[in-house]
């Protein structure tokens, strides 16, 4: 399989390189794209130096079966004909086609099956929120249809990058000196703060990140008629995402349907013991490879309803690993077979 990573330099691009490793993904050829900046810069995969390349309008993805993009909208958009002319299979972290009918948004262990249905050639990794979030409602869906989903999600640093991220371990360490905070990444200072504004806010009051929960939702579920209320809070964690989780359905599903739903469904892990106090944090789920569950209880507001705490990996299952284990996926079931 020959493989091309475009945005190498930057945080995705190099969990692309650590997760196709340990996943053991068949590579035959690899090449690395960045921006002019990025050009020239060299990393190590599999014992083997790669360089590089400036990401231009040309034939370099000859010979590609697939290539994984996280350069940021505006990229995917201005290369995406230069990536696909030859036939590579473009698997696109950014939010440009999601909600593109023709362009397939995937999470395997729900909708796998639409990866096959990609007319132009690109397939459209969901927002990282919305992936951990229809991991874990995917198994309840198949005992009750979900009519209702409320959620407060408490997202990481790593969901703005690797210099958000180094921009907070900074602002600790001069909060810690008595020296002012340097504030560049976020609206605020994020350190010892929360910030209840992920992205850009619309004319309904909600962000765009909000509504991508609730657009992207309906798409990867098959669901248009579930109902999805987000508030998006940016946290002072350096990576994993957290989302506190309250769903409505159809007929009542007991606590004990619900767990066992959760601990049979794929990509999840449950860890729900609270008077051990066992529940999933970001403090053991960064690096994880699955979305974790916990705090499953009834909802006391609603006889129909459910509540759970779920955490998972932005930088992993939120973008990187979902991204491969959609060409995995597609492997499995006969691809480039």
């Amino acid at each position: 399989m020959n493989v091309a990573i475009v945005g190498a330099s930057g945080a995705v691009g190099q969990e692309f390189l650590r997760v196709l490793d340990e996943q053991n993904f068949p590579i035959d050829e690899l090449t690395l794209f960045g921006s002019q900046r990025s050009a020239g810069r060299k990393y190590t995969f599999r014992g083997k130096e790669y360089t590089v390349k400036e990401l231009k309008h040309n034939d370099d993805f000859k010979g590609v079966d697939v290539a994984f993009v996280s350069a940021g909208g505006s990229t995917s958009v201005e290369f995406a004909e230069t990536i696909t002319r030859h036939g590579a299979l473009m698997i696109d972290n950014s939010s440009a086609f999601r909600m593109d009918k023709d362009v397939p948004l995937v999470v395997p262990e729900v909708n796998g099956e639409d990866a096959f249905n990609a007319p132009r050639g690109i397939i459209a990794n969901p927002n990282c929120t919305t992936i951990q979030m229809v991991v874990a409602l995917k198994p309840i869906n198949d005992i009750s249809k979900i009519k209702r989903v409320h959620v407060a999600t408490y997202q990481a640093a790593s969901g703005a990058g690797a210099t958000a991220m180094a921009e907070l371990e900074e602002q600790n360490a001069q909060l810690v000196r008595g020296e002012e905070p340097t504030v560049e990444k976020f609206a605020y200072q994020l350190a010892y703060n929360l910030i209840p504004h992920v992205d850009v806010f619309t004319d309904n009051g909600y962000t765009k990140e909000e509504m991508k929960m609730f657009n992207e939702t309906k798409k990867i579920m098959h669901e248009p008629d579930i109902q999805v209320s987000a508030m998006c809070v940016r946290v002072p964690v350096l990576r994993a995402h957290s989302e506190a989780v309250w769903i409505e359905t159809e007929k009542p599903v007991s606590v004990e349907e619900a767990r066992k739903a959760f601990e049979a469904g794929e990509g999840l892990v449950v860890v729900d013991a609270p008077s051990e106090k066992k529940y999933p944090m970001p403090l053991f789920v960064a690096g994880k490879d699955p979305v974790y569950v916990g705090r499953i209880r009834k909802d006391i507001a609603n006889e129909n309803g459910l509540s759970f705490w779920i955490v998972g990996d932005q930088i992993k299952k939120g973008a990187a690993l979902n991204a491969v284990q959609i060409a995995q996926y597609m492997i499995a079931h006969g691809w480039k077979k």
